[in-house]
Protein backbone atom coordinates (compact mmCIF):
# COMPACT_ATOMS: atom_id res chain seq x y z
CA UNK A 1 0.00 0.00 0.00
CA UNK A 2 0.91 3.38 -0.71
CA UNK A 3 -0.58 7.03 -0.54
CA UNK A 4 -0.62 10.34 1.50
CA UNK A 5 -4.17 9.51 3.07
CA UNK A 6 -3.48 6.35 5.48
CA UNK A 7 -6.37 7.30 8.03
CA UNK A 8 -5.81 5.15 11.07
CA UNK A 9 -9.26 3.31 10.94
CA UNK A 10 -10.18 3.99 15.33
CA UNK A 11 -10.50 7.40 14.08
CA UNK A 12 -13.61 6.50 11.82
CA UNK A 13 -16.80 6.00 12.98
CA UNK A 14 -18.01 2.47 12.27
CA UNK A 15 -20.19 3.90 9.02
CA UNK A 16 -17.04 5.62 7.42
CA UNK A 17 -14.86 2.92 8.60
CA UNK A 18 -16.88 0.45 6.28
CA UNK A 19 -17.49 3.03 3.69
CA UNK A 20 -13.78 3.39 3.40
CA UNK A 21 -12.63 -0.12 3.25
CA UNK A 22 -15.73 -0.66 1.01
CA UNK A 23 -13.67 1.83 -1.64
CA UNK A 24 -10.59 0.23 -0.61
CA UNK A 25 -11.78 -3.35 -1.65
CA UNK A 26 -13.64 -2.03 -4.37
CA UNK A 27 -10.42 -0.65 -5.77
CA UNK A 28 -8.27 -3.62 -5.66
CA UNK A 29 -10.90 -6.38 -6.96
CA UNK A 30 -11.87 -3.56 -10.12
CA UNK A 31 -8.00 -4.02 -10.73
CA UNK A 32 -8.33 -7.53 -10.57
CA UNK A 33 -11.31 -7.68 -12.81
CA UNK A 34 -10.13 -5.91 -15.57
CA UNK A 35 -6.13 -6.50 -15.57
CA UNK A 36 -5.69 -9.56 -13.23
CA UNK A 37 -4.52 -10.52 -10.36
CA UNK A 38 -1.00 -8.84 -10.20
CA UNK A 39 -2.63 -5.39 -10.94
CA UNK A 40 -4.02 -5.75 -7.34
CA UNK A 41 -0.66 -4.95 -6.10
CA UNK A 42 -0.91 -0.89 -7.45
CA UNK A 43 -4.20 -0.44 -5.08
CA UNK A 44 -3.08 2.62 -2.93
CA UNK A 45 -5.07 4.48 -0.78
CA UNK A 46 -5.31 7.89 -2.22
CA UNK A 47 -6.52 6.29 -5.57
CA UNK A 48 -9.81 4.86 -3.68
CA UNK A 49 -10.32 9.23 -3.15
CA UNK A 50 -11.52 8.72 -6.79
CA UNK A 51 -14.04 5.94 -6.36
CA UNK A 52 -15.05 8.14 -3.04
CA UNK A 53 -15.72 11.76 -5.11
CA UNK A 54 -17.64 9.36 -7.78
CA UNK A 55 -19.40 8.15 -4.36
CA UNK A 56 -19.88 11.55 -2.81
CA UNK A 57 -21.93 13.46 -5.85
CA UNK A 58 -24.33 10.31 -6.86
CA UNK A 59 -24.84 8.92 -3.48
CA UNK A 60 -24.67 5.21 -1.96
CA UNK A 61 -27.23 2.95 -3.89
CA UNK A 62 -27.37 -0.37 -3.43
CA UNK A 63 -26.62 -1.54 -7.02
CA UNK A 64 -23.12 0.07 -6.14
CA UNK A 65 -22.51 -2.67 -3.68
CA UNK A 66 -21.63 -6.14 -3.74
CA UNK A 67 -20.71 -8.63 -1.28
CA UNK A 68 -16.94 -9.49 -1.95
CA UNK A 69 -15.88 -13.40 -0.36
CA UNK A 70 -13.47 -13.78 2.69
CA UNK A 71 -10.19 -12.19 2.02
CA UNK A 72 -6.88 -12.80 4.11
CA UNK A 73 -6.69 -8.76 4.39
CA UNK A 74 -9.91 -8.56 5.60
CA UNK A 75 -9.23 -11.51 8.47
CA UNK A 76 -11.27 -13.89 5.73
CA UNK A 77 -14.56 -12.14 6.71
CA UNK A 78 -16.81 -11.04 3.45
CA UNK A 79 -17.41 -7.71 3.15
CA UNK A 80 -19.43 -5.09 0.96
CA UNK A 81 -17.48 -3.54 -1.86
CA UNK A 82 -17.63 -0.58 -4.00
CA UNK A 83 -17.90 -1.51 -7.79
CA UNK A 84 -19.28 0.85 -11.07
CA UNK A 85 -17.61 3.82 -13.26
CA UNK A 86 -15.80 5.36 -9.73
CA UNK A 87 -13.76 2.07 -8.96
CA UNK A 88 -12.54 1.78 -12.31
CA UNK A 89 -11.86 5.03 -12.87
CA UNK A 90 -9.83 4.75 -9.88
CA UNK A 91 -8.07 1.64 -10.94
CA UNK A 92 -7.44 3.50 -14.08
CA UNK A 93 -5.75 6.16 -12.54
CA UNK A 94 -3.97 3.79 -9.92
CA UNK A 95 -2.64 1.67 -12.97
CA UNK A 96 -0.77 4.64 -14.74
CA UNK A 97 0.38 6.41 -11.79
CA UNK A 98 1.76 3.52 -10.55
CA UNK A 99 3.60 3.21 -13.95
CA UNK A 100 5.04 6.44 -13.31
CA UNK A 101 6.48 5.84 -10.18
CA UNK A 102 8.11 2.70 -11.02
CA UNK A 103 9.67 4.78 -14.05
CA UNK A 104 10.88 7.40 -11.95
CA UNK A 105 12.16 4.75 -9.57
CA UNK A 106 14.24 2.92 -12.51
CA UNK A 107 15.58 6.65 -13.61
CA UNK A 108 16.36 6.99 -10.22
CA UNK A 109 18.17 3.47 -10.24
CA UNK A 110 17.05 3.16 -6.46
CA UNK A 111 17.84 -0.37 -4.91
CA UNK A 112 17.69 -3.51 -7.53
CA UNK A 113 16.28 -1.01 -10.03
CA UNK A 114 20.22 -0.23 -10.54
CA UNK A 115 20.53 -3.85 -11.99
CA UNK A 116 19.71 -3.48 -15.99
CA UNK A 117 18.15 -6.98 -16.00
CA UNK A 118 15.48 -5.69 -13.66
CA UNK A 119 15.00 -2.44 -14.57
CA UNK A 120 14.25 -3.56 -18.28
CA UNK A 121 11.65 -5.88 -16.70
CA UNK A 122 10.50 -2.90 -14.39
CA UNK A 123 10.11 -1.22 -17.90
CA UNK A 124 8.24 -3.78 -19.41
CA UNK A 125 5.71 -4.16 -16.57
CA UNK A 126 5.28 0.07 -16.76
CA UNK A 127 4.34 -0.16 -20.13
CA UNK A 128 1.42 -2.51 -19.69
CA UNK A 129 -0.06 -1.10 -16.79
CA UNK A 130 -0.44 2.34 -18.86
CA UNK A 131 -1.79 0.23 -21.59
CA UNK A 132 -4.17 -1.14 -19.67
CA UNK A 133 -5.19 2.17 -17.57
CA UNK A 134 -5.55 3.24 -21.13
CA UNK A 135 -8.34 0.67 -22.08
CA UNK A 136 -10.26 1.71 -18.95
CA UNK A 137 -10.02 5.02 -19.13
CA UNK A 138 -11.40 4.97 -22.78
CA UNK A 139 -14.43 3.07 -21.63
CA UNK A 140 -14.90 5.28 -18.85
CA UNK A 141 -14.51 8.52 -21.39
CA UNK A 142 -11.30 9.42 -19.61
CA UNK A 143 -7.83 10.05 -21.67
CA UNK A 144 -4.96 8.86 -19.84
CA UNK A 145 -3.15 10.53 -22.28
CA UNK A 146 -3.71 13.54 -20.13
CA UNK A 147 -1.93 11.51 -17.27
CA UNK A 148 1.01 10.11 -19.13
CA UNK A 149 2.02 13.19 -20.74
CA UNK A 150 1.88 15.11 -17.24
CA UNK A 151 4.57 12.03 -16.28
CA UNK A 152 6.87 12.55 -19.25
CA UNK A 153 6.65 15.97 -18.75
CA UNK A 154 8.12 15.29 -15.26
CA UNK A 155 11.31 13.93 -16.53
CA UNK A 156 11.99 17.48 -18.15
CA UNK A 157 11.14 19.48 -15.85
CA UNK A 158 13.48 17.89 -13.22
CA UNK A 159 16.54 17.51 -15.74
CA UNK A 160 16.53 21.36 -16.03
CA UNK A 161 15.87 22.28 -12.53
CA UNK A 162 18.28 23.56 -10.25
CA UNK A 163 19.03 26.17 -7.37
CA UNK A 164 16.48 28.72 -7.28
CA UNK A 165 13.90 27.02 -9.63
CA UNK A 166 10.43 27.59 -8.21
CA UNK A 167 9.02 24.26 -6.16
CA UNK A 168 5.87 24.74 -8.18
CA UNK A 169 7.07 24.89 -11.25
CA UNK A 170 8.79 20.83 -10.73
CA UNK A 171 4.99 19.96 -8.87
CA UNK A 172 3.25 20.93 -11.90
CA UNK A 173 2.71 18.01 -13.94
CA UNK A 174 1.11 15.89 -10.90
CA UNK A 175 -0.91 18.92 -9.90
CA UNK A 176 -1.92 18.41 -13.94
CA UNK A 177 -2.58 14.69 -13.67
CA UNK A 178 -4.49 14.44 -10.66
CA UNK A 179 -6.94 17.53 -11.48
CA UNK A 180 -7.32 15.52 -14.73
CA UNK A 181 -8.30 12.59 -12.14
CA UNK A 182 -10.72 14.58 -9.81
CA UNK A 183 -12.63 16.60 -12.40
CA UNK A 184 -13.50 13.55 -14.38
CA UNK A 185 -15.53 12.19 -11.41
CA UNK A 186 -17.63 14.99 -12.34
CA UNK A 187 -18.63 13.64 -15.41
CA UNK A 188 -19.14 9.91 -14.65
CA UNK A 189 -21.60 11.50 -11.87
CA UNK A 190 -23.21 13.67 -14.21
CA UNK A 191 -22.65 16.79 -12.38
CA UNK A 192 -20.77 19.12 -14.43
CA UNK A 193 -20.93 22.15 -12.25
CA UNK A 194 -19.09 20.32 -9.92
CA UNK A 195 -15.85 19.74 -12.79
CA UNK A 196 -14.14 23.22 -11.92
CA UNK A 197 -14.01 23.03 -8.24
CA UNK A 198 -13.01 19.31 -8.14
CA UNK A 199 -10.23 19.84 -11.04
CA UNK A 200 -8.66 22.76 -8.81
CA UNK A 201 -8.78 20.22 -5.25
CA UNK A 202 -7.08 17.99 -7.63
CA UNK A 203 -4.75 20.24 -8.25
CA UNK A 204 -3.90 21.11 -4.70
CA UNK A 205 -4.31 17.41 -3.93
CA UNK A 206 -1.55 16.66 -6.26
CA UNK A 207 0.66 19.37 -5.00
CA UNK A 208 0.53 17.92 -1.80
CA UNK A 209 1.43 14.41 -2.89
CA UNK A 210 4.24 15.90 -4.48
CA UNK A 211 5.81 17.72 -1.33
CA UNK A 212 4.93 14.90 1.27
CA UNK A 213 6.68 12.16 -1.05
CA UNK A 214 10.09 14.74 -1.25
CA UNK A 215 10.34 15.69 2.45
CA UNK A 216 9.35 12.28 3.44
CA UNK A 217 11.95 10.86 1.23
CA UNK A 218 14.86 13.64 1.64
CA UNK A 219 17.03 12.82 4.12
CA UNK A 220 17.16 9.09 2.15
CA UNK A 221 17.50 10.74 -1.19
CA UNK A 222 20.47 13.03 0.29
CA UNK A 223 22.20 9.53 1.55
CA UNK A 224 21.85 7.92 -1.38
CA UNK A 225 22.45 10.72 -3.93
CA UNK A 226 18.92 10.52 -5.43
CA UNK A 227 17.39 13.00 -6.94
CA UNK A 228 14.48 15.17 -4.51
CA UNK A 229 13.04 18.09 -5.64
CA UNK A 230 13.79 20.16 -2.43
CA UNK A 231 17.72 19.47 -1.98
CA UNK A 232 18.00 20.37 -6.13
CA UNK A 233 15.70 23.78 -6.02
CA UNK A 234 17.26 24.55 -2.62
CA UNK A 235 13.78 24.53 -0.69
CA UNK A 236 13.69 24.70 3.16
CA UNK A 237 11.43 22.83 5.02
CA UNK A 238 10.03 26.25 6.34
CA UNK A 239 8.67 26.96 3.28
CA UNK A 240 7.48 23.31 1.95
CA UNK A 241 5.76 23.80 5.20
CA UNK A 242 4.18 27.06 3.96
CA UNK A 243 3.07 25.52 0.06
CA UNK A 244 1.46 22.25 1.81
CA UNK A 245 -0.51 24.42 4.57
CA UNK A 246 -1.63 26.56 1.98
CA UNK A 247 -2.64 23.90 -0.65
CA UNK A 248 -4.65 22.32 2.46
CA UNK A 249 -6.56 26.06 2.93
CA UNK A 250 -7.30 25.83 -1.19
CA UNK A 251 -8.32 22.04 -0.86
CA UNK A 252 -11.17 22.97 1.49
CA UNK A 253 -12.33 26.13 -0.38
CA UNK A 254 -12.46 23.95 -3.40
CA UNK A 255 -14.78 21.21 -1.76
CA UNK A 256 -16.96 23.94 -0.37
CA UNK A 257 -18.32 24.82 -3.72
CA UNK A 258 -18.71 21.07 -4.89
CA UNK A 259 -21.97 20.14 -4.87
CA UNK A 260 -22.51 16.48 -3.03
CA UNK A 261 -25.16 14.55 -2.05
CA UNK A 262 -22.92 12.99 0.30
CA UNK A 263 -20.16 14.74 1.61
CA UNK A 264 -18.99 12.98 5.07
CA UNK A 265 -16.34 10.78 3.34
CA UNK A 266 -14.91 13.28 1.48
CA UNK A 267 -14.84 15.84 4.16
CA UNK A 268 -13.13 13.29 6.63
CA UNK A 269 -10.19 12.26 3.96
CA UNK A 270 -9.56 15.76 2.39
CA UNK A 271 -9.86 18.22 5.09
CA UNK A 272 -9.14 16.36 8.38
CA UNK A 273 -7.22 13.04 7.44
CA UNK A 274 -4.90 15.24 4.83
CA UNK A 275 -3.73 17.56 7.23
CA UNK A 276 -2.88 15.16 9.37
CA UNK A 277 -0.39 13.69 6.48
CA UNK A 278 1.12 16.85 6.26
CA UNK A 279 1.62 17.07 9.89
CA UNK A 280 2.77 13.27 9.85
CA UNK A 281 5.50 13.96 7.13
CA UNK A 282 6.69 17.14 8.79
CA UNK A 283 6.93 15.26 12.21
CA UNK A 284 4.55 17.66 14.19
CA UNK A 285 1.71 15.55 15.01
CA UNK A 286 1.88 12.18 17.42
CA UNK A 287 -0.44 9.66 18.04
CA UNK A 288 -0.72 7.68 21.30
CA UNK A 289 -1.03 4.14 19.82
CA UNK A 290 2.39 5.04 18.15
CA UNK A 291 4.55 5.20 21.61
CA UNK A 292 3.73 6.38 24.94
CA UNK A 293 4.71 9.78 25.80
CA UNK A 294 6.55 9.94 29.54
CA UNK A 295 4.88 13.10 31.81
CA UNK A 296 7.21 15.50 32.60
CA UNK A 297 8.87 14.68 35.77
CA UNK A 298 8.24 11.17 35.69
CA UNK A 299 11.76 10.32 36.71
CA UNK A 300 11.72 12.79 39.27
CA UNK A 301 10.55 12.07 43.35
CA UNK A 302 6.86 11.61 44.14
CA UNK A 303 5.03 14.27 44.95
CA UNK A 304 3.84 15.53 47.93
CA UNK A 305 5.75 14.86 51.25
CA UNK A 306 7.31 11.55 50.78
CA UNK A 307 7.61 11.45 54.68
CA UNK A 308 4.26 12.71 55.54
CA UNK A 309 1.45 10.76 56.94
CA UNK A 310 -0.39 8.28 54.53
CA UNK A 311 -3.52 9.67 53.02
CA UNK A 312 -6.90 9.15 54.87
CA UNK A 313 -7.03 7.31 57.36
CA UNK A 314 -4.75 3.83 57.39
CA UNK A 315 -6.12 2.10 60.57
CA UNK A 316 -9.97 3.15 59.63
CA UNK A 317 -12.58 0.31 58.24
CA UNK A 318 -12.45 -1.43 54.86
CA UNK A 319 -14.03 0.60 52.42
CA UNK A 320 -17.69 -0.90 51.34
CA UNK A 321 -19.38 -3.77 53.05
CA UNK A 322 -16.59 -6.11 54.57
CA UNK A 323 -20.18 -8.79 54.83
CA UNK A 324 -21.82 -8.23 51.58
CA UNK A 325 -20.80 -10.11 48.35
CA UNK A 326 -18.08 -10.86 46.65
CA UNK A 327 -17.55 -8.38 44.31
CA UNK A 328 -18.60 -9.06 40.57
CA UNK A 329 -21.30 -11.88 41.67
CA UNK A 330 -20.57 -15.59 40.94
CA UNK A 331 -18.24 -17.10 38.22
CA UNK A 332 -19.00 -16.46 34.89
CA UNK A 333 -20.11 -19.39 33.16
CA UNK A 334 -17.47 -20.84 31.08
CA UNK A 335 -17.50 -19.64 27.42
CA UNK A 336 -18.87 -21.94 24.53
CA UNK A 337 -15.57 -23.50 22.60
CA UNK A 338 -14.80 -21.47 19.37
CA UNK A 339 -13.91 -22.92 15.52
CA UNK A 340 -9.78 -22.76 16.18
CA UNK A 341 -7.74 -22.25 12.84
CA UNK A 342 -4.94 -24.78 12.04
CA UNK A 343 -1.41 -23.23 12.45
CA UNK A 344 -1.03 -22.31 8.58
CA UNK A 345 -4.02 -20.68 8.39
CA UNK A 346 -3.85 -18.53 11.36
CA UNK A 347 -0.03 -17.52 10.66
CA UNK A 348 -2.19 -16.51 6.86
CA UNK A 349 -4.28 -14.53 8.41
CA UNK A 350 -1.91 -13.10 11.00
CA UNK A 351 0.21 -11.62 8.16
CA UNK A 352 -3.15 -9.96 6.50
CA UNK A 353 -3.88 -8.29 9.83
CA UNK A 354 -0.16 -7.06 10.14
CA UNK A 355 -0.16 -5.58 6.45
CA UNK A 356 -3.68 -3.72 7.01
CA UNK A 357 -2.48 -2.36 10.20
CA UNK A 358 -5.89 -4.41 11.82
CA UNK A 359 -3.21 -5.49 14.94
CA UNK A 360 -2.85 -2.11 15.69
CA UNK A 361 -5.81 -0.09 15.09
CA UNK A 362 -9.37 -0.80 15.42
CA UNK A 363 -11.15 -4.48 16.75
CA UNK A 364 -10.32 -7.81 15.29
CA UNK A 365 -10.75 -11.40 15.45
CA UNK A 366 -8.27 -13.59 16.92
CA UNK A 367 -6.32 -15.10 13.91
CA UNK A 368 -6.18 -18.37 16.12
CA UNK A 369 -9.19 -18.82 18.61
CA UNK A 370 -11.16 -16.25 16.36
CA UNK A 371 -12.10 -13.81 20.08
CA UNK A 372 -12.63 -10.14 19.40
CA UNK A 373 -9.76 -8.32 20.03
CA UNK A 374 -9.35 -4.65 20.84
CA UNK A 375 -6.18 -3.09 19.57
CA UNK A 376 -3.85 -1.16 21.33
CA UNK A 377 -4.57 2.40 20.16
CA UNK A 378 -8.49 2.07 20.99
CA UNK A 379 -7.80 3.90 24.12
CA UNK A 380 -6.01 6.89 22.21
CA UNK A 381 -6.74 10.30 23.68
CA UNK A 382 -7.82 13.19 22.11
CA UNK A 383 -4.98 13.01 19.46
CA UNK A 384 -7.31 10.52 18.02
CA UNK A 385 -10.78 11.72 17.80
CA UNK A 386 -12.22 12.14 14.38
CA UNK A 387 -12.65 15.96 14.25
CA UNK A 388 -10.73 18.68 16.21
CA UNK A 389 -11.32 21.53 14.14
CA UNK A 390 -12.41 24.21 16.31
CA UNK A 391 -10.03 26.76 17.49
CA UNK A 392 -7.24 25.19 14.87
CA UNK A 393 -8.18 28.79 12.17
CA UNK A 394 -9.17 31.84 12.37
CA UNK A 395 -12.73 30.87 10.85
CA UNK A 396 -14.55 30.36 13.66
CA UNK A 397 -16.39 26.81 14.48
CA UNK A 398 -16.17 25.38 12.29
CA UNK A 399 -13.44 25.92 9.95
CA UNK A 400 -15.00 23.45 7.67
CA UNK A 401 -17.75 25.03 6.59
CA UNK A 402 -21.51 24.33 7.26
CA UNK A 403 -20.99 20.68 6.42
CA UNK A 404 -18.89 20.02 9.85
CA UNK A 405 -19.44 20.74 13.39
CA UNK A 406 -17.47 20.31 16.23
CA UNK A 407 -19.50 17.38 17.08
CA UNK A 408 -18.47 15.91 13.40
Amino acid sequence: MFGIVRPCTHRLSEGLRTEWMAHLCGLCLALRADHGQFARIVTNYDGLIVSVLTEAQTGAMPAGRRTAGPCPLRAMRTAPVAMGEGARLAAAVSLVLASAKVRDHVADRDGLLARRPVAAVARRVAAGWDRAGARTGAALGFDTALLVDAVDRQTGIETLAGPGTPLLTVTEPTETATAAAFAHTAVLAGKPQNTAPLAEAGRLFGRLAHLLDAVEDREADAASGAWNPLTVTGTSLTEARRLCDDALHGVRLALREVEFTDGQLVHVLLAHELRRSVDRAFGTSSCSHQGLEVPEGSFGPPPGNPYGPTPGNPYGPTPGNPYGPTPGGPAAPPRPPRDRRGLIAGCLVWAGLACTCQLCCGSFEDPWSRERREAPCQSCGDCCEACNCCGQCGEGCCCCGDSCGCDC
